[in-house]
Order: structure tokens, then sequence, then C-alpha cells
């Protein structure tokens, strides 16, 4: 039985490896046709920044040391031109032609921009532009898009001494339709010296240094030309097994959508942590498992010159276009005792009017921003009411957190306006 995963990042080597763990006489084999295997697209911000110190930190495995440690072959250079699925064979771009069994399909996603443009992307994009910093003196930046690509991009070039324009066609930050943490955004950014353009649609400004972060979209031309359907949201239609529409051919990853466990619609979001989780799953599926992925609360979280922005759930816009009756507050508060130099936090919640169900929420603060996220990511995968969120027994103790927490002095504001 030969399983063969196309990708070998996030999804992909998650794929293969739980595949060969649960059934080590398959023959597992990995293609990729980037350079680089198993690296970290979340860390390039910091590489640029300086916080990151070589580029191969970023990198996890190399298709040597995996094969070593989990017995499973990596092709780097391998680019799969096409999937005759009836005839279970793969052709590469070099012509060489492949058998496989069952197939994982982890293609990912590509950057939404011109092929002339320099995107922030791969590890190759993220090299490309580290070096040419460390080469180039500070000048003047534009970043194209505000979303988190273009967010943390924005922060590590002012960190190195450039003048830095962030410029977005939309009016709102992080795709999130909150005007109030856009505004935020909007003064942490202004008082680290970017400066922002929202709702601009003109000719890009000229800088000498242009990065385009205008979003990604799912990678899916090869498995749309193999007879793959794809879904509402434009990526890969699977089911919770990661199953495609193709018998023995799973999907995982940023080619791939899921359901939002809060609205429970089909959903795309591009995230590490989904990527790794959906591979695990399609490969244990792939080895003869029965297992399954529930879907996501879009939980994630993102430095904006070096305020913590955690987001989880929906916001009230988004509510209520997914037609509920949402009720929002945000509070402000401390993150720990004042007395131990506590310092400014943002919370805020969002629940349904008719039912009391917690929808979703934001955190905003120098530290314990993940941990404050996570608790709200948690109650909307439990569905709990703002009454269940108010029960929450959380940890006190000065130089941690305040005898009431700011997750708790939101939900008692938001059970007022309930």
């Amino acid at each position: 039985m030969r399983l063969v995963v196309i990708g070998g990042v996030a999804a992909g080597l998650s794929a293969a490896a739980r595949a060969k763990r649960l059934d080590p006489s398959m023959e597992v084999l990995v293609l990729e046709k980037g350079e680089h295997i198993s690296y970290s697209a979340c860390g390039l911000p910091y590489l640029l920044e300086g916080q990151v110190r070589d580029w191969l930190q970023l990198v996890g495995f190399t298709p040597e040391r995996f094969l070593l440690e989990k017995n499973v072959s990596v092709r780097g250079g391998a680019e799969v031109a096409a999937i005759a699925h009836s005839r279970r064979q793969l052709t590469l771009l070099s012509g060489e032609k492949l058998h496989y069994d069952k197939l994982v399909i982890a293609t990912g996603a590509r950057a939404r921009c011109p092929d002339t443009c320099l995107p922030l992307h791969t590890l190759a994009d993220g090299v490309r532009l580290w070096e040419h910093l460390r080469e180039a003196p500070p000048s003047r930046a534009l970043v194209i898009g505000a979303g988190y690509i273009g967010l943390e991009l924005a922060g590590a070039l002012r960190a190195r001494g450039w003048r830095v324009t962030l410029v977005d066609r939309n009016e709102h930050l992080l795709h999130r339709e909150d005007p109030e943490l856009t505004a935020i955004l909007r003064r942490q950014l202004e008082r680290h010296g970017v400066e922002l353009m929202l709702a601009y649609d003109g000719p890009a400004p000229e800088a000498p240094l242009t990065v385009h972060a205008t979003g990604l979209q799912p990678n899916t031309l090869l498995a749309e030309s193999a007879g793959v359907e794809l879904g509402h949201t434009g990526a890969i239609r699977v089911t919770e097994h990661m199953e495609t529409n193709l018998p023995g051919i799973f999907a995982a990853g940023d080619c791939a959508e899921t359901v939002h466990r809060v609205t429970g619609a089909p959903v795309w979001l591009p995230l590490g942590t989904t990527a790794n989780k959906m591979g695990r799953i399609a490969g244990a599926n792939a080895a003869g498992r029965r297992e399954r992925f529930p879907g996501v609360v879009g939980a994630s979280i993102v430095r904006v010159c070096g305020l913590g922005v955690a987001l989880s759930g929906l916001s009230a816009a988004h509510a209520r276009k997914a037609g509920f009756n949402p009720a929002a507050v945000r509070i402000r508060s401390r993150d720990r005792a004042s007395y131990f130099r506590g310092r400014p936090v943002t919370v805020e919640l969002v629940a349904d009017k008719s039912t009391g169900r917690l929808l979703g929420g934001s955190v905003l603060g120098e530290y314990g921003v993940e941990g404050r996220v996570n608790v709200i990511s948690t109650a909307l995968q439990a569905r709990m009411t703002v009454e269940d969120f108010l029960g929450l027994d959380l940890v006190y103790a000065p130089p941690y957190a305040p005898v009431m927490d700011s997750l708790l002095v939101a939900a008692q504001q938001l059970a007022k306006e309930l």
C-alpha cells in the first residue's frame, strides 16, 4: 500500500507522519515542489525584525532528518503536474509518473498578488526579503495589505528603522468589521510611526521597497483539474474525515475548507494550527482509521507593534451576517494587580441576545492575551452561554491575574446587556 502526500509543510508532513506511525507497513512518500519543507511561515516577520538570528532556525525538518526520524521519504523539487485518479497515477512536472493507492492533497495556499510582486508567504520569500534588508540601508517601505502578515511585517520593518506606509482597500483591520478594534490598532500603529492608509483604492504610492501582503487563496488548481470538488469558500470540499468526493483522495490544510463550530457553515481559515490538525486526521484515515475533525472556532493571534491581538469566534458584525442577534461589550482592565505593574488589557465579548450563547471575543494587551483567548475558544467549543461563562473558576494571584479576571468583568457587563 502506497500513500503519496502532495505538499511538504504543515498538513502534508502531519498526514505522512501519522499514517506511517499507525501503519508501519505502508509506504509513504511526500512530494514537495519547493526547496524547503517543515518550516514556520509564522516566524518570517520575526526573522525580518531580527528576533530570529538565522532563517535555518525556522526549519523543523530536512528531508534527511524526516526520513531518519519518521521513516517517511520526502522529495523536494518534485512538483505534481497532473492527477489521473482512475489510474491512481501522478505525473510530475519533469514527466515522471508515480503510482499511489491513497492520496493526500496538502497543496496549501498561494499569495494573492501579481506574479511580479514581492510577497511574504513562503520561506523562500522570507529569505529573499531578509537578505535584502541586511544589505540595504533603512529607507521607506510600502506594505500593501493590512491583514495578519501585513501588520506584523509593518512592525518588523519599523523595528529595523524603515519608514513604513501600510495600505489596504478595506476600511477595517484584520477583516473583523469592527470599527473600535480598527481604531485601537490605528492608534497603536501610528504611535510606532506607521502611516496607515485604509479604504484606499488609488495607485500604490511609490517606495524603494514594496511588499504585497494582500492575502492568500487556496491552491486548488491541481485538485480541481483532477475532478476534486470545491466548496462554497473556493477551497476543497471535505467531510469531517478529510475525504474528498473521490474515494481514496483526502485533502487537508490551507487548500481545504472546514466547518466553523459557531455558525455551522463551511469556512476557509488558513492557519498553521488548523493545518496540522487536519493533516493528522487525513493521515490517520488514509491509514485505515475513522477519525473526525470537528472544525474550528477561528482562534488566532497577531502582534501589532508589541501589542498582542487575539481573536476567536465572531465579531458582532459577522454574527449579524450569520443570522444571530448579537450583543457586544468591550471593557478595559488590567492583566494583573495594579501594584504588580499590571498592564492594560482590553476584552470584547459577543453573545446572542435570544439564547445567551457566547459567539466570539477578542483580547488585546501586552501580556496574557493568549491564555485569555484560549479560555474564550474553549467556551465557544463548549457552546457555553454568558451565564455559564460567568461561573468559570479562574485563578487569582497578584503577580499573574487580578482578583476578578478581565474576562469575567466583560461577561458581567455582557450579562447586563442581555
